[in-house]
């Protein structure tokens, strides 16, 4: 049998059905994790701006080892490991006596803090 002939006996929904999981597939892979280039690059900015980068710096009140801070005001992080989503939080609406970052930060510096802080305390993985 031609291959051609093979081809024509299959229905052409199995196709359309494999051609439909493969784009899902591809959808998917876009949601996954950042590539270990971007992993780094995240971590560095949140490191940055966790010792300098904001005003106030956060390593002048909170101790984290990664950062090597030993802020006596806040949390230690070290001891807390909040994940992403707190420490964004509280990176948007103050707690306590820290203030708000949310007008001196853009959002993706927000996120890379949030992601760095959550990464170096051991808050996730």
């Amino acid at each position: 049998m031609k291959p051609s002939a093979l081809l024509s006996t299959f229905p052409a929904r199995p196709a359309r059905l494999l051609l439909s999981q493969g784009l899902l597939l591809a959808a998917a892979l876009v949601g996954l994790p950042a590539s270990a280039a971007e992993d780094a690059d995240k971590m560095a900015m949140g490191k940055k701006l966790f010792t300098a980068g904001a005003v106030p710096a956060c390593a002048l009140c909170h101790t984290l080892k990664d950062a090597g801070s030993e802020g006596a005001v806040g949390p230690v992080f070290d001891e807390l490991k909040p994940n992403a989503a707190r420490v964004n939080k509280a990176l948007h609406d103050g707690l306590g006596a820290m203030p708000s970052y949310k007008a001196s930060l853009t959002e993706a510096q927000i996120d890379a803090l949030a992601y760095y802080v959550s990464r170096a305390s051991g808050g996730e993985k």
